[in-house]
């Protein structure tokens, strides 16, 4: 190829015996046998094994040479003796036998190994991260991470969409996360924001005229990090449409998971055409809008069992009549189970901050009766009227929860998830995607005791204008809708709302006065009173889908230069000061109280 190597460090094979080649790379590994030093040569394609004698001039120098050093080698192929073959090498039935060699880049002691896959500590991870990129699964999940991106650049070409770029420094908009701010130089006092993500300019984009538009676009929010979110900045797959209904968005939704996923992983899709969940219908059998349908356990509604005069479960009775809600989770046949396995759930529950989950397991002799500590409680009609309700079987266990709707609701979705865990009922094999549809347009904001919008502000509701309640807007429901994989939320999206009389009505319900609707949305309302298509779209998390693909539960494992939970980029020492000339020029002050 050129001066470096005539080679990468995966191509070599039998067919080179003999043959004099060039390779570079960073020294992986070595191996003295006395009389014979052995090297692994890395590069980003892969290794090759190369072996020095004793009688080499360059043995002294290699055998100094410390690992992550960068040399270039000159040598002969040849054929590996036979037992001595690496069939997990794709060069593992050649080395090269090195004649010459040159130094490139000596590298200090390491504060990490690159070779083996063993964890650190993820500040030092962090902080090195050029050094943990070397290690062979760290560089492979971001290899999969470009060829996804590629993949779904291809594909949605395919599908008739073009690439359009929108801005990075704007306007602050209330999207629901605090912004980036950017001190504009040339106006004093006044900030540009990083775009939270590029709603509005996509909406103004099918204004435009254009009709199918994508990106992969960066997005900021000022948040605190989490496993599946990184702080400061993440990529989505942004894409609106004109013209379109919900089940438009949908299609072509469906038609690139499929065909991405099958293109990366052999794990089956669970169900090609993704399942249409209510939000309502979510919340109520799994406790979760994210629900992982790869578990089979279902939450039951059964309150009203709890007013039988046959049911002496007092606790949960007099709960109940105070408003309290009474839900189920039915695990199939566990009647063998310990009862360390119940109590441990109920223990568990417990350290979760609820007041832990009554169980019992369903028998039969006679009569049908509940085995476990509340089993007692219940009357043989009310068991068979829990196990009519809860599709519960005779060898089942019960566990029940009581108390407020959004309590019942966490603790049963967390609980839902620890069970089939315990149980080890989860497919790791498959992935399960679904929509979760009809969001509520607003919720009642405990803290602030007002109607907010529950998802998306620029959502279109449902139903036709004209019919639409306003007295009642907790009824309101909306075209939003999440795509969800395995418990994980990829992405919110909606048709959007292009009416500007009914924006206004919608925001007004949320408290937004026309003036701060003009104020803070004044390029969107203006634009679309200039005749705006039907439209909508989705943003799918990049970070999030591969992942998924790499099989990784932290957004780190595939992320390139990510910040730590702090939001702190320890490699490049961001956040960083800036010098009193820098803010004179942006006519700003520091004014921070030391603690």
């Amino acid at each position: 190829m050129n001066k470096y190597r005539t080679h990468n460090c995966s191509e070599l094979s039998e067919k080179e015996i003999n043959k004099i080649v060039h390779l570079s790379g960073w020294l992986h590994r070595k191996r003295d046998h006395g009389n014979l030093l052995f090297i692994d040569l890395r590069d980003h394609y892969g290794m090759t094994q190369c072996v020095i004698e004793n009688n080499n001039n360059f043995f002294k120098v290699l055998e100094k040479t410390k690992p992550e050093s960068v040399i270039k080698v000159t040598g002969k192929v040849i054929k590996r003796s036979d037992g001595t073959e690496n069939v997990d090498l794709k060069t593992g039935k050649i080395e090269v036998s090195i004649e010459s060699l040159e130094i490139l880049s000596n590298a200090k002691e390491l504060p990490m190994p690159v070779f083996g896959e063993q964890d650190y500590p993820e500040d030092i991870r962090l902080k090195y991260r050029f050094l943990d990129l070397r290690r062979e699964e760290m560089h492979q999940n971001i290899i999969l991470r470009s060829k996804v991106i590629s993949f779904i650049r291809s594909e949605m070409l395919k599908l008739g969409f073009l690439e359009y770029q929108t801005p990075i420094l704007t306007s602050s908009s209330p999207e629901g996360a605090r912004d980036f701010l950017v001190p504009s130089r040339l106006n004093p006092g006044k900030f540009y924001a990083l775009p939270q993500a590029p709603q509005q300019f996509k909406q103004l984009i099918m204004v435009s005229g254009f009709d199918k538009y994508f990106q992969i676009a960066p997005c900021f929010r000022d948040e605190d990090a989490r496993a599946d979110r990184s702080p400061g900045e993440f990529y989505q797959l942004d894409l609106e449409m004109s013209f379109v209904e919900q089940e438009d968005i949908f299609n072509v939704i469906e038609k690139l998971m499929v065909n991405l996923f099958e293109q990366f992983t052999s794990k089956k899709i669970l169900n090609k055409k993704f399942p249409r969940i209510s939000y309502q219908e979510a919340m109520k059998n799994y406790g979760t809008d994210k629900p992982d349908l790869r578990n089979p356990l279902i939450i039951h509604e059964i309150t009203e069992i709890f007013n039988r005069e046959d049911v002496k479960f007092h606790i949960f009775k007099k709960m109940v009549k105070t408003g309290s809600i009474v839900r189920a989770l039915i695990t199939k046949n566990t009647k063998d189970r310990p009862r360390s396995f119940f109590d441990n759930i109920d223990k568990w529950a417990k350290e979760q901050g609820a007041s832990g989950l009554a169980y019992f397991t369903l028998e039969q002799d006679t009569k049908i009766k509940g085995k476990g500590p509340v089993g007692k409680f219940f009357s043989e009609e009310s068991l068979k009227e829990i196990m009519k309700h809860c599709d519960a079987e005779i060898g089942d266990s019960i566990f029940l929860a009581c108390g407020n709707k959004k309590e019942i609701e966490k603790i049963l979705s967390l609980a839902r998830d620890k069970i089939a865990e315990d149980l080890d009922i989860i497919n790791n094999d498959q992935f399960a995607f679904c929509w979760i549809v009809d969001y509520p347009m607003y919720e009642f904001d405990e803290n602030s005791k007002n109607i907010v919008f529950s998802h998306n502000p620029f959502s279109m509701p449902q139903g036709k204008i004209e019919n639409l309640n306003f007295d009642k807007p907790l009824d309101i429901k909306a075209y939003q809708y999440d795509i969800v994989c395995n418990g994980v939320e990829l992405s919110s999206g909606a048709i959007r709302n292009h009416i500007p009389e009914l924006m206004y009505k919608l925001f007004s319900v949320a408290g937004y006065s026309n003036k701060e609707v003009n104020k803070k949305f004044s390029g969107m309302i203006n634009a679309l009173s200039y005749g705006a298509p039907p439209h909508g779209g989705i943003a799918p998390g990049i970070d999030r889908i591969v992942m998924l693909l790499a099989g990784k539960e932290n957004i780190r494992e595939v992320t390139l230069f990510p910040m730590n939970q702090n939001a702190q980029d320890l490699m490049m020492d961001a956040p960083s000061e800036i010098d009193e000339k820098q803010l004179k020029e942006l006519g700003l002050k520091k004014d921070i109280k030391k603690n």
